[in-house]
């Protein structure tokens, strides 16, 4: 399996359209690109870290852009990129809980 690790810099008061189109965009790549999905977290510092996982790396580089408008709504949330972290997963002890389908966005506040 491999995994992509990617950080953000918010703009204050767009959280809510980062979370929006993050979500649209992770069902777009899950439904017609083949990835796992991915898990968006907000750390201690303040940046937004999100963690998607694929079957292959060569499945991820095939992935194209399946919901424009959704990848809009993060550009104009993001302030600051950090670099992507590829990550090839060696061993895996994460317990999953039963999966959702697709879970509402949980608002910020």
């Amino acid at each position: 399996m491999f995994a992509m690790v990617y950080r953000w810099r918010v703009s204050p008061g767009k959280e809510q359209l980062l979370i929006d189109g993050w979500h649209r965009v992770t069902m777009a790549i899950h439904q017609e690109c083949g990835s796992y999905g991915s898990r968006l977290h907000k750390a201690d510092d303040g940046t937004w870290v999100a963690y998607a996982r694929w079957p292959d790396r060569e499945t991820r580089e095939r992935a194209g852009t399946p919901d424009p408008e959704g990848e809009a709504m993060m550009r104009e949330a993001i302030l600051e990129y950090f670099p992507e972290t590829r990550l090839t997963i060696v061993d895996d002890l994460l317990a999953e809980p039963e999966p959702m389908l697709e879970p509402a966005p949980v608002p910020v506040g």
